[in-house]
């Protein structure tokens, strides 16, 4: 994406002054686009009902159960708005609450079939999409990119 230009003046003189997008913009609009493609593929593999919201619980979920609160605090999502999702994805048939066998007062979310096959649609989408970045840029660019990427968004 190229940056902006704006004319500014200067007196009697105007500035042509090209405006990069900030590091904020940049990484919305790689979301933005990012699920775009997700989605709508995974809607064509048969899971239209799924929405970016619902990667605060699946993208974080282990196959064998995860706690709500773990999911809160791995996504980054307030532990009420895990309740919700989890809640929308039990009614649309991807994730079960089941006791956890280490304590039997908690509950785990699991992946249901239909759950874990969308894990596995979503992994192979998401290397697609990768792997296109990466052939855009290059490969040890775009590796270069993710490990920076991963080391500045550790400390949010």
């Amino acid at each position: 994406m190229p940056g902006s230009s704006v004319l500014f003046g200067l007196g009697r003189r105007r500035v042509n002054i090209v405006l990069m997008p900030d590091v904020g913009v940049l990484s919305a609009h790689l979301l933005s686009g990012f699920h775009k493609e997700l989605f709508t593929r995974l809607a064509e593999a048969g899971h239209e009902h799924l929405r970016p919201r619902h990667g605060a619980v699946m993208a974080y979920i282990a196959e064998t159960g995860t706690r709500a609160s773990e999911l809160s605090e791995r996504s980054g999502q307030h532990k009420q708005v895990i309740g919700t999702l989890i809640d929308e994805l039990e009614r649309l048939g991807y994730v079960t609450r089941q006791p956890d066998p280490a304590d039997r007062r908690a509950k785990l979310v699991v992946p249901t079939d239909r759950g874990r096959d969308q894990i596995i649609q979503a992994k192979k989408i998401i290397a697609d999409i990768e792997d296109h970045l990466a052939d855009l840029v290059g490969h040890d660019r775009f590796a270069e990119f993710k490990a920076v990427f991963t080391e500045i968004t550790r400390g949010y």
